[in-house]
């Protein structure tokens, strides 16, 4: 009795979690279909979401092929974003000196629009997966940098006072106290990261290639195939509905001191 309570508990907690956004999900895609069945709405315009369905399922090889394509880019870029985003992080709260000088450079590289670092990277790089996961990288690091920095800093003075009390070295107190109480900010940017590092993805597979929801949207748009648009969206949309689930699911399991 109690081994069937503990394995139905969890699936309780999680059907929980997501019996709202599922229900959110089924009324949004009835009124999509109904109202646009209702009123007529023309499908080269906003076609229901039967017609969107067929047509991603007359190309699911080729979608499921660019999916596939865009995860690895954003994968590749969010995880090589968010460690030199920790890294630089680190070094700037304990180097004022370093702080000052980089991170104004930091900022101003986040100024620039990332269709014209694009360009560059593309010209330097060519049209290979490296110039998307370093596109992806780029727009990822910057909010890791700055929540690591934070985080750091945010630290009670009053509680690495006392450690250094105890004879605390300051590795010690890195790792024991100023980490773990930055890493719920850290894993806040690290959810807005995966979603940043997923559009770099998409943005930086527009200069050109062969595969990636990115060359589909491009495709899509040259030929105004609306469904097609459509289709692609809402592949964008699970992904990266995915990608911060699992984020989120990882925050939840391994830094449970956080606050909610």
């Amino acid at each position: 009795m109690s081994a069937a309570r503990a394995s139905g508990g969890p699936a309780r907690q999680l059907w929980q979690a997501v019996r709202l956004p599922i229900l959110s999900i089924v009324i949004l895609a009835v009124l999509w279909e109904g109202v646009t069945r209702i009123f007529a709405v023309p499908a080269s315009f906003f076609p229901p979401l039967s017609v969107v369905l067929a047509d991603a399922a007359s190309v699911w090889s080729y979608l499921l092929r660019s999916t596939g394509r865009t995860f690895l880019e954003t994968v590749l870029g969010f995880l090589t974003g968010s460690a030199f985003g920790i890294f630089c992080g680190v070094v700037f709260a304990y180097s004022r000196n370093l702080e000052r000088a980089l991170f104004p450079l930091f900022v101003v590289s986040q100024t620039i629009p990332v269709i014209a670092f694009g360009a560059l990277v593309i010209i330097w790089f060519g049209n290979t997966i490296l110039s998307k996961v370093i596109i992806a990288f780029y727009v990822t690091f910057f909010p890791v940098t700055v929540n690591t920095h934070r985080g750091l800093l945010g630290c009670d003075p009053q509680k690495v006072a006392l450690m250094k009390s105890f004879g605390a070295g300051e590795w010690t107190i890195f790792r024991k106290l100023r980490f773990p109480t930055a890493l719920p900010v850290i894993a806040v940017a690290l959810r807005l990261g995966i979603s940043l590092s997923l559009i770099g993805a998409i943005v930086g597979e527009w200069f050109g290639d062969t595969v990636g929801l990115g060359v589909m949207l491009i495709q899509a748009m040259y030929t105004e195939a609306v469904p097609r648009l459509w289709a692609i969206i809402l592949a964008c949309g699970l992904l990266g509905s995915a990608l911060y689930a699992v984020v989120s699911l990882f925050e939840r399991k391994f830094i449970w001191w956080r606050q909610d």
